[in-house]
């Protein structure tokens, strides 16, 4: 990158400084490049988002509150999504078994309520087991989507970042004074993480049991769906093969009714679209039709131009 760039491609540049450690005694600068977010699958926030790479690896959402607000000022910040975080699954799309994945996303309803989607949501966070780590590291060069208050703090913020190269007066990596949202790193957060790795019996079997409920209730849905397929044929008629149990396939006579019952319901989808289809030829024919006797009547006329036009023709003398 070239000495003090601005930009780089539709990136700007944005050098912050980073203070002083006790492991590392002196300050040095670190760049962080910024661009409006412009994701391949659009989503409503896009244009009040602004898309960081190259984060710090100590990054953490009041570090990225405390950056917006010295560029241009409080109350800008809504929240930031860090590139680990927005892909993350969940303890029960990771242990749940493979046929019961495979039915539930073929044929689970799409829709779900708001209260379902709670209790869903209720039900997986108390599955998952204590966490171990009091703060995240990132990966080095990763990055992150800020969601800003709208899309004139973007603009402000593009505007500050140019800024920032004129006056030389770089923003200072940290969180300000609100010191104490963010755990420390270090020794302390090492000897943290070995107390957390041991968490209590009680709340370990708590997870355990809340992930097996879980589980079942996931087993149960999917055994739900695969005797549901059993009974009903797919386009062609056939019957769909699944994983038996004490549930026995359906018979011979109800698959076979089924598949009359499938059967006679295409036949009449076909006739209605037939009739449909007779129409639009019967439509097409006439537009046809029209078209012909159009181009026969301006040939028409244009011979008859023709021929008086060389009736009036003089030889000369």
């Amino acid at each position: 990158m070239a000495k003090d760039a601005a930009t780089i491609g539709d990136f700007s540049v944005l050098p912050i400084s980073i203070p002083p450690l006790p492991s590392f005694p002196r300050a040095v600068v670190h760049y962080l490049y910024v661009r409006r977010n412009e994701p391949k699958v659009p989503t409503p926030n896009d244009a009040r988002s602004l898309f960081l790479t190259n984060v710090p690896v100590d990054s953490t959402e009041p570090h990225l509150r405390h950056l917006i607000a010295s560029l241009v000022g409080a109350g800008r910040f809504e929240s930031a999504t860090f590139e680990d975080e927005r892909h993350k699954p969940t303890v029960l799309e990771n242990a749940q078994p493979a046929h019961a994945a495979r039915l539930l996303a073929a044929h689970s309803k799409k829709r779900k309520r708001e209260n379902e989607e709670a209790e869903r949501a209720r039900e997986e966070a108390a599955a998952q087991l204590p966490c171990t780590w009091t703060r995240p590291l990132r990966k080095s060069g990763s990055t992150a989507v800020v969601l800003l208050a709208d899309e004139k703090s973007v603009n402000q913020v593009l505007k500050a970042i140019a800024k920032v190269h004129k006056s030389k007066k770089y923003p200072v990596w940290g969180v300000g004074e609100n010191q104490e949202a963010v755990p420390p790193l270090g020794s302390v957060w090492l000897k943290a993480h070995n107390r957390l790795s041991y968490p209590d019996k009680d709340v370990l079997q708590a997870a355990v049991d809340a992930f097996s409920t879980l589980f079942a209730k996931k087993e149960q849905e999917a055994a739900e769906i695969a005797k549901r397929l059993r009974n009903e044929p797919d386009e062609d008629g056939f019957v769909t093969v699944t994983r038996g149990g004490r549930n026995a396939p359906a018979s011979r006579n109800e698959a076979e009714e089924a598949r009359r019952k499938m059967v006679e319901k295409q036949e009449k989808k076909r006739e209605e679209m037939s009739n449909f289809y007779r129409f639009q030829l019967r439509e097409k024919k006439k537009e046809e039709q029209a078209e012909l006797v159009k181009r026969f009547d301006e040939d028409r006329k244009k011979i008859e131009a023709m021929r008086a036009k060389r009736g009036k023709f003089m030889p000369e003398t």
